[in-house]
């Protein structure tokens, strides 16, 4: 079998305390994980073996450390990497990855080339989070910028990272980290620990030091612990599990994303020509983003909007993991599958809501295809922003179609991470502008999945890890 030890600053670990992961359609253990408990964090994160994982990175500048991280895009792509004691090809590390999440092959492959991106392109990442700035600039901690005088530090030696099981595109926000010469303590997912251990390894094959990495499968008390050790933290989960974090300045929370197609008066009479790019929104990667649409708000045409948008998706059936034209992924634990239906068909109980799919599809909401369990596309129409329906998120592709008057834009949207604004009315596309409730607007018909890792995502990495001080005089003036 398969084994991945801990990582302690680059070095393996092997626990005595072993969690295996299934092949989801198997039942089969596949790779077991050492585990490093509590205990075993908390010694090996204190303040001065933190540092010592920065201070491997000491020795490169910010130039060359974007340069190594432009080789590891290319080994994480390409190479045969180590995997514990054995070898992991690009192509093995899709069918892992694929058997323990229910991932399709080809949405792998898809979150791949994002992760790839963000780190060949780490330079321009960098400029975009830092509105420019010269590297040499951070290299030293201080300058000039438009004739004022600018200095930054770090925050942290180390960024803690506590990673889902969902999807592998999320990756590519803290592959920057490295670049910004700052070390990582990454927890991957209990079902994901692929991605995480496959990007270390790209790193040390491009050259990188391997102190500057710790990698701690854990349970959720070791989670916590590296959260509240490391000084800059970042957690991906739900909302139960990031709530304890919401309000820890030092963490970065990447929950739920309620992200929004919105029509302005025009585009909503105008709708059909927009039903591709509204599809695309919610259902790419297998509707598991928190960027993928979860509702579709209308300024009329809300029932011919959701009664084609429904018979657009009830075309979308389960099919091999392998097929290149799958479009959804299985759920590797069917309970949870039946438990999210159940949590709709409550609410649907309640006056105000249709789910439209329902008599289109001639069946059930869960579907199995061998030994694999789906939920099928679902769109379900609301008579108003209040109803419970109106504001959710599941993982699969999922979306309800609300109407709201122009003037409750945005203000009814509530908490919107991505959203597609469709209109040529500039004092609405005005009024979206200066709400704080969307943190992602693409404007016009750019589907909500599209992104530029330059652009802030729930926060900007640069200023989590360095904050800007007061500086005056000059340096070597005595």
């Amino acid at each position: 079998m398969l084994h991945l030890p801990v990582l302690r600053r680059g070095k393996p670990y092997r626990s005595v305390d072993v969690a295996r992961v299934p092949d989801f359609e198997t039942g089969e253990p596949l790779v077991e994980l050492s585990q490093a408990n509590p205990g075993l964090v908390r010694r090996d994160l204190v303040e001065e073996s933190q540092q010592a994982m920065r201070a491997a990175l000491e020795g490169l500048s910010l130039r060359e450390l974007v340069a190594l991280s432009a080789r590891a895009a290319e080994q994480f792509m390409t190479a045969t990497l180590p995997l514990g004691d054995a070898t992991q090809t690009p192509e093995e590390y899709v069918r892992q990855l694929s058997a323990t999440t229910g991932l399709p092959h080809v949405m792998v492959r898809k979150n791949m080339e994002k992760i790839r991106a963000a780190l060949a392109e780490a330079e321009r990442v960098i400029a975009g989070l830092t509105r420019g700035l010269d590297l040499e600039l951070i290299d030293r901690g201080y300058g000039e910028v438009a004739g004022a005088a600018v200095s930054f530090i770090p925050r942290s030696p180390t960024l803690g990272v506590v990673l889902p099981n969902n999807s592998p595109g999320v990756h590519a926000l803290w592959v920057p980290t490295i670049a910004l010469r700052t070390a990582l303590v990454l927890k991957p997912g209990s079902a994901e620990p692929w991605t995480p251990w496959r990007v270390i390894q790209a790193f040390l094959a491009a050259g990188v030091p391997e102190a500057a990495f710790g990698f701690y499968p854990t349970d959720h008390a070791g989670a916590g612990e590296i959260l509240r050790r490391c000084g800059r933290g970042m957690v991906f989960g739900d909302v139960a599990s990031t709530r304890p974090w919401q309000a820890d300045p030092r963490v970065e929370v990447h929950g739920p994303g309620y992200s929004k197609v919105v029509l302005g008066p025009d585009a909503s009479a105008d709708w059909e020509r927009h039903l591709d790019v509204i599809a695309s929104s919610i259902v790419e990667n297998g509707g598991r983003s928190c960027i993928n649409a979860s509702g579709v708000w209308v300024t009329s045409n809300a029932r011919e909007m959701a009664e084609a948008l429904a018979a657009r998706l009830v075309a979308i059936t389960p099919r091999d993991t392998a097929d290149p034209q799958a479009q959804l992924a299985p759920f590797v634990d069917a309970k949870v599958a039946e438990r999210i239906s159940a949590i709709i068909d409550r609410d649907l109980e309640l006056s105000g809501a249709e789910d439209v799919t329902a008599r289109l599809r001639g069946g059930g909401r869960v579907a199995r295809r061998g030994s694999s369990t789906y939920l099928l596309p679902t769109v379900v129409l609301c008579d108003s922003p209040d109803h419970p329906l109106a504001n959710r998120e599941f993982l699969f592709p999922f979306a309800s179609v609300v109407p709201v008057r122009p003037e409750e834009i945005p203000a009814r949207l509530g908490p919107t991470l991505a959203a597609m604004l469709v209109t040529a009315d500039q004092a609405l596309v005005a009024r979206v502008m200066a709400s704080p409730l969307v943190h992602r607007l693409n404007l016009g018909p750019l589907p909500t999945w599209r992104l530029s890792w330059d652009q802030p995502h729930e926060g900007n990495l640069f200023e989590h890890l360095y904050v800007r001080r007061a500086l005056l005089g000059r340096a070597g003036v005595a």
